[in-house]
């Protein structure tokens, strides 16, 4: 009787389940997803700008700390430095002055060869009495020259009319090891230490270089995957899209009510009510402002920015795992009278965290706007690192909602490891002031790479490196993967633990 009472159950919801999917016009679906995967595309290509083509250049030369002068650039001397630069689109070189700690007078001649052919590739006068101790001087290129990768070049350093007592001189490093191909002279004679100069440029980003052609075969295997659902679906086959539509079409007016209830619960006897979301994460970013950049010092860039675009993320993910955490311990009684696919308890609580979410943007685009941040084209790219953030928030909510039914330690495992994971993510501090030997930290946490590109976006006004954007798709791909394969595997045995 009980096998019957099981199949007959079983039959009523997939008849309907049938009756949903019949009301879904599949050809439909799919030519939208095609189409909206070709709009993404261009409007991607258009927003990444010029960081999808080039990025810093990692054969950059860093300017080395000096330690001592060179020679003083009286007429007559010379100072030259030799290089071979791994830059791809070379753009400029940069020297440090030492002035004695005097005015100085006259001018000095800064010059770059390519000792392949001889010939001068830069050339600048520069006035001394304009240089202050420790100054930098920096000769780029009108256009990026794509030709000197491994090509031979000398930095020369002359004064066509300086004097002895009112001269400057280029600094150096004594104890630098030098690259190969790298050899300074001074007055002709090869000394140990290198030129305190950098050189700079761009390389070319290979998958920018082939954007349209990876675009080209992403549709081509969307496309194909689209046609094997609706070849599927004409033989009365499941299939992961069609049974994810008919649920959300299914089961719409419960998950409505499930997010209205839980961000109704949030605020219930609260005075200010939803404008907790948005004076919150203001209030946070008060205290930490004042801490970290008056007692501490901080000399970051925009940084009631940095501090609140940190603090909104983290304060999503923490909101959205810990409510997801307690899904389906919470909606015992649901679960016990009405079949719901319960992957929906899990999800309607990281939807109703995304309302608070978009809610906590607001103060975000008022403290830009007073801390006249330059909001550029790049800001419209920020939503994509929100998306990945909330899609790696549901596969661990749903690990942790499944660890929680049989294990109810892991709310309290949960809340330490939280506030242990917050100190590693960069919200208040600068990355640069961690260890090397803690640096590991930061590439093994996956908020780091979320809250970092979306920083750039906002703060540095340009896209992140298309590489940026596969790692934050793969993290939350991978978490959703693995949170929605131990879901899955336990949920059968819920009902025995709640």
């Amino acid at each position: 009787m009980r096998k019957l009472l099981k199949r007959g159950k079983y039959n009523s919801i997939s008849d309907g389940k049938q009756a949903v999917s019949d009301q879904i016009n599949l050809k439909k679906v799919c030519a939208v997803i095609l189409l909206g995967y070709i709009i993404l595309a261009f409007l991607f290509y258009i927003l990444a700008g010029e960081q999808l083509h080039f990025r810093s250049s990692r054969g950059n030369v860093k300017m080395p700390v000096p330690n001592f002068g060179t020679v003083e650039m009286v007429a007559g001397a010379k100072v030259e430095q030799t290089f071979i630069p791994t830059i791809q689109r070379f753009k400029q070189v940069s020297v440090t002055w030492g002035t004695y700690g005097r005015h100085n007078k006259g001018t000095v001649l800064i010059e770059l060869y390519n000792l392949k052919d001889n010939s001068r590739i830069l050339s600048q006068t520069v006035d001394v009495s304009k240089l202050t101790e420790g100054a930098i001087t920096t000769v780029a290129s009108e256009k990026y020259l794509e030709n000197l990768y491994g090509v031979p070049l000398l930095l020369r350093i002359t004064s066509p009319d300086s004097v002895a007592g009112s001269a400057v001189s280029p600094m150096m490093k004594t104890d630098a090891e030098p690259k190969a191909g790298q050899q300074l002279y001074l007055n002709g004679k090869a000394v140990n230490g290198v030129l305190a100069f950098s050189a700079e440029g761009q390389d070319y980003i290979w998958l920018g270089l082939h954007y349209w052609k990876f675009i080209a075969a992403g549709g081509i295997l969307l496309a194909a995957y689209l046609l094997y659902i609706l070849m599927r679906t004409k033989r009365k086959k499941k299939s992961v899209l069609l049974n994810a539509l008919v649920a959300m079409k299914k089961y719409r007016f419960l998950i409505y009510q499930l997010v209205s209830r839980d961000f109704k619960t949030k605020y219930k006897r609260s005075i200010l009510g939803v404008f907790w979301s948005f004076l919150n994460p203001l209030l946070m970013m008060t205290v930490q402002y004042y801490v970290f950049s008056t007692i501490f010092k901080t000399d970051i860039a925009f940084y009631p920015v940095y501090l609140l675009t940190g603090i909104i993320m983290f304060n999503f993910f923490s909101e959205a795992c810990g409510m997801a955490l307690t899904s389906i311990l919470g909606n015992a009684s649901l679960i016990t009278k009405v079949y719901v696919p319960k992957y929906i308890y899990p999800l309607t609580r990281i939807l109703s965290s995304l309302v608070n979410l978009a809610i906590s943007l607001i103060p975000l685009f008022v403290v830009g706007c007073f801390s006249n941040v330059p909001f550029t084209k790049s800001f419209l790219l920020f939503p994509f690192f929100l998306l990945c953030l909330a899609v790696f928030s549901l596969g661990l909510g749903m690990l942790l909602a499944a660890g929680m039914v049989f294990f109810r330690d892991v709310q309290f495992l949960w809340s330490v490891f939280s506030m242990m994971w917050m100190y590693a993510t960069p919200i208040f501090y600068p990355e640069s002031i961690l260890p090397d030997q803690f640096k590991f930290v930061l590439q093994i946490n996956p908020l780091y790479y979320f809250i970092t590109f979306a920083r750039t976006c906002i703060i540095s006004g340009i896209s992140p490196e298309p590489i940026a954007y596969i790692q934050s798709f793969l993290l939350a791909l991978g978490m959703l993967l693995v949170g929605a394969f131990v879901f899955k595997k336990t949920q059968d045995k819920f009902i025995l633990y709640i």
